[in-house]
């Protein structure tokens, strides 16, 4: 049969063969074969049809005629088919379910259900979670049967079939499960139940795969940048329901994570929503005040009136590398304000900083929020050193650091102190501080390699580390502290940590289960937060790939090199 306007018939011939090879009959009392048919053109959540049959073939055509219902139903110009298959069926009850449920993480419930032996009424893991079908909110860590919210899904996936009643000793049926997900050109084979389930099997992490997330990343947060150059802070997918909260800490590091990207793509989209971005920045979220001593400050400002030391940071780091990127000198002015805010801040004395002021009257607010307050200060007070060569910012992140070394900040593992200590040792090459950036990650690798949720900061912590061990390892002088690392334990954590950073990527076969596919396609989440896509999410993902990619680049150019010289020597 073949798909009117859609699918050569050659490509599903193709993915027919593919089904075919990897699916497996199923035991009694089972269906010999279950085959999910899920089919979204991008604009609206993927419709899923069963199809069951005693022959491979049987379920095969069964579920094509489902599709070509749902081609008819959806007009959008994408056209995503995933077929998914069990492997593995379990009998179980609601009872037992929920206590699974209690001992795994929110939304890491990996596996699908189905309420009959039939496969009458059954879901993909993907439909679970994607409807929030076993989501108990955010205060609560474990996974948790929402019967609410699944019955919602289920009258409108299954109309007119009695609804479960979820009670304790009633029947139910696990799966695992494998698929493949086919764009229309390209058949891309599905992990199988686990961690990585569900999503394309990636075999390389090349350049040219991590400069597409990079774009697609990036090209999401231009989107979010409206008129005014405010962004909308985010999105819970499940439902397409924008964030409503604003946070201008957040508006700056989005912003910075975007310059970063454009050095990669040079895309125009993304050029204009930096600009008016940076535009809203400087002239509405940015206040000044007089300090004590006669100067005057500049603090950027969050809606309740609140000073970060976090904010003048990001508002730093975001003008600086726009200044890097752009050959801008508008913001020098702007920027040693905000610098001297940082300062403002600071104890001389100690080194150590106050986290929170109100404005206007400068008054201490808090004096500890949040430990990644003081490494986003100290790494823009050194992007600003290598910008202007003043040496009082390079004099106060000295000051800071012997703050952070007395009061044993390694062992918070700060992705921006290790941002932080790699600038400071370029110009500072002193033992104690490549001593810090070792003990910031040494004692951390195992944390790094397996953390189950994505922690995509840990990929921004081992690529700024990385830097400071490749130029120790190079340095007479401070070389024997690379014995404080195993560096082959901290390089297998390094690229687990990028791999497993790609289940947090919208690809398309996840998408296709949201509300409003269109709009998240190709941005990131955090998985434990219902699928959370905020600007800040999408921010730490493309600033940790974008470092990687660099480290792709050198090694390939290192290869050729090497490869150059041995040809010489022939």
């Amino acid at each position: 049969m073949v798909m009117p306007d859609t699918f050569s018939a050659a490509r599903l011939n193709d993915l027919q063969r593919h089904v075919r090879a990897a699916s497996r009959a199923l035991p009694a009392p089972y269906p010999a074969f279950v085959l999910f048919f899920s089919y979204c053109d991008g604009e609206e959540r993927a419709e899923v049809a069963i199809a069951t049959g005693s022959s491979f073939d049987a379920a095969w055509q069964r579920g094509l005629e489902a599709v070509r219902s749902m081609q008819q139903r959806q007009t959008g110009r994408r056209r995503w088919l995933r077929i998914d298959w069990p492997s593995a069926v379990e009998s179980s009850t609601w009872g037992e379910l929920r206590t699974v449920l209690d001992n795994t993480k929110r939304n890491y419930f990996r596996l699908g259900l189905a309420l009959d032996a039939g496969f009458e009424c059954a879901f993909l893991e993907q439909e679970l979670n994607g409807n929030a079908m076993l989501y108990g909110g955010n205060q609560k860590s474990a996974a948790e049967l929402n019967e609410k919210n699944f019955l919602i899904y289920f009258r409108n996936r299954f109309k007119g079939r009695p609804a479960p009643g979820f009670r304790e000793d009633d029947e139910v049926f696990l799966f695992a499960g494998s698929g493949v997900f086919f764009d229309g050109a390209d058949i891309h084979p599905l992990h199988p139940s686990g961690l990585d389930a569900g999503r394309r099997v990636v075999d390389r992490l090349d350049v040219d795969l991590v400069t597409s997330m990079i774009l697609d990343g990036s090209e999401f947060l231009a989107r979010q940048v409206g008129s005014d150059g405010r962004f909308v802070y985010g999105y819970h997918p499940c439902f397409d329901r924008a964030i409503g909260s604003y946070n201008t800490l957040r508006h700056a590091s989005a912003t910075y994570a975007m310059i970063e990207a454009y050095e990669v793509t040079r895309s125009t989209t993304l050029r204009d929503a930096i600009d008016l971005s940076v535009l809203c920045l400087t002239r509405h979220l940015v206040s000044h005040a007089l300090l004590p001593d006669g100067q005057v400050a500049a603090f950027l400002l969050e809606a309740s009136n609140e000073i970060k030391l976090g904010g003048n940071a990001l508002a730093i780091l975001a003008l600086a590398k726009y200044a890097t990127v752009f050959g801008d000198e508008d913001h020098d002015d702007l920027m040693e304000k905000l610098a001297l805010g940082i300062c403002f801040m600071q104890d001389r004395h100690t080194g150590a900083f106050r986290h929170v002021l109100k404005f206007p009257s400068l008054q201490t607010q808090e004096d500890f929020r949040t430990i990644y307050y003081e490494g986003e200060a100290a790494f823009a007070l050194m992007r600003l050193y290598d910008l202007t060569g003043d040496e009082r910012w390079l004099c106060a992140v000295e000051r800071a650091f012997g703050h952070f070394i007395r009061s044993g900040h390694a062992r918070h593992h700060d992705h921006w102190l290790a941002y932080c200590v790699n600038e400071l040792t370029r110009y500072r090459p002193r033992e104690e501080y490549f001593r810090f950036a070792i003990d910031n990650v040494a004692d951390h690798l195992d944390f790094v390699a397996n953390r189950i949720t994505t922690f995509p900061t840990l990929l921004e912590l081992m690529m700024a580390t990385r830097e400071v061990l490749y130029r120790l390892r190079a340095d007479g002088n401070h070389s024997h502290l690379l014995d404080r690392i195993d560096m082959p334990r901290f390089e297998a954590a390094l690229e687990k940590r990028a791999f497993y950073l790609l289940n947090g990527h919208f690809w398309p076969e996840t998408a296709m289960f949201m509300r409003n596919p269109r709009r998240i396609v190709g941005s990131f989440f955090i998985r434990h937060h219902a699928f959370r896509t905020r600007i800040d999410d999408v921010e730490h993902y493309l600033s940790g790939y974008v470092a990687y990619r660099a480290h792709l680049q050198r090694n390939a150019a290192s290869a050729t090199v090497t490869r150059n010289s041995t040809d010489s020597m022939r």
